[in-house]
């Protein structure tokens, strides 16, 4: 048995905690500073999640943030981060409190994210790993989690199937066994990189694909684009993976990664729904960014677009339409406020 603490309480963090639970680990699940409110809310229910839609068993401890202090002061195996990626630099703060004088446990991240660092693309994993070295921690052992797994499924027990990925593989393995579940089914690998880069990139792709029924043809009726729209969708999936490719091996990533789990796995479920392919659907409907989100997604978060506005200038410094035409396109419609529109011509 091991001791999972898991910081953030929202659905993947709360999922998360139940292939671990069934794996007979010691499971605490802690809100952030944001989610008190939450946490009273869950308790006042039964310990019913509203947005996994089932209750948190009741031998999973659930606790508010008042309680990190003492949790992260007694001996933990796995640190578990399943906040946004704009609390990076608020989680960092937080294990610096707690570890400054000690080595911290292993960090396992859910969070999905790709920022800019002196002009340079940056792994989220690589942020905290800077954060916390700046702190003078300096010995942190950081994995991920990637691939195709909807919280609500993974806490209902769907068969879902997703790859921890450590610089060490060694330590990716023992991680791997000891979430492994019969439905939660763990693969492990060496290539942080390549696993974080897909990730990120995928809901950029995800809005791609979702566009693929307004996108199909300029002179086919709605009924005609409703049945055969899928055709597109297909070519759109294909150019979206050759293009992770490339990206993944700018950053250094392996190229093999992108057509596993984490790459065409993650892209396959979140293009099949979700509110980046739902932004997409939209985009490819003739709306700019603005008008759907004004109009349609106001209180959404949609993390292809915020991942656009973060790295997109960079991209387009780096890359040009020959190379990227789809990832460019989506990104000139979201930071020019634009219409969607693909180059065809210059796709692989």
């Amino acid at each position: 048995m091991s001791k999972i603490v898991i910081i953030g309480a929202g659905a993947m963090g709360s999922a998360f905690a139940f292939p671990c639970l069934d794996k007979n680990h010691d499971v605490t699940i802690i809100g952030t500073h944001l989610e008190d409110n939450f946490i009273d809310d869950l308790k006042k229910n039964k310990n019913l999640h509203p947005g996994l839609k089932t209750t948190i068993p009741n031998n999973i401890n659930v606790l508010k943030f008042e309680k990190l202090q003492n949790i992260l002061g007694s001996n933990i195996d796995i640190l578990v981060l399943a906040i946004s990626s704009k609390g990076i630099d608020w989680v960092a703060e937080q294990i610096y409190k707690n570890f400054n004088n000690s080595e911290p446990p292993m960090l396992l991240m859910l969070t999905k994210g790709l920022g800019i660092y002196e002009n340079k693309f940056e792994l989220l994993v690589d942020k905290l790993e800077r954060l916390l070295n700046s702190k003078g921690i300096k010995k942190i052992n950081i994995s991920a989690v990637g691939g195709p797994c909807l919280a609500t499924g993974l806490a209902n027990k769907v068969h879902s199937s997703v790859v921890i990925a450590n610089r060490d593989i060694k330590v990716a393995k023992k991680i791997s066994d000891l979430l492994n579940t019969s439905y939660y089914h763990t693969s492990y690998s060496d290539d942080l990189i390549g696993v974080e880069v897909c990730a990120a990139t995928k809901n950029i792709f995800s809005m791609a694909v979702g566009a693929s029924k307004g996108l199909c043809s300029n002179n086919a009726n709605s009924e005609i684009k409703e049945k055969n729209y899928l055709n597109t969708a297909s070519l759109l999936i294909r150019q979206s993976i050759h293009e992770m490719e490339i990206f993944t091996e700018h950053l250094n990533g392996k190229k093999q990664t992108v057509t596993g789990l984490a790459g065409l796995g993650d892209l396959y479920v979140s293009s099949g729904g979700g509110r980046n392919s739902k932004m997409g659907f939209y985009l490819g409907e003739g709306m700019t960014f603005s008008q759907a989100k004004k109009t349609k997604m106001e209180k959404i978060t949609v993390e292809g677009a915020d991942l656009i506005f973060e790295i997109g200038k960079i991209v387009k410094q780096d890359f040009n339409e020959k190379k990227l035409p789809l990832m460019i396109a989506m990104i000139d419609a979201i930071l020019e406020d634009k219409k969607l529109e693909v180059k065809w011509e210059n796709f692989n």
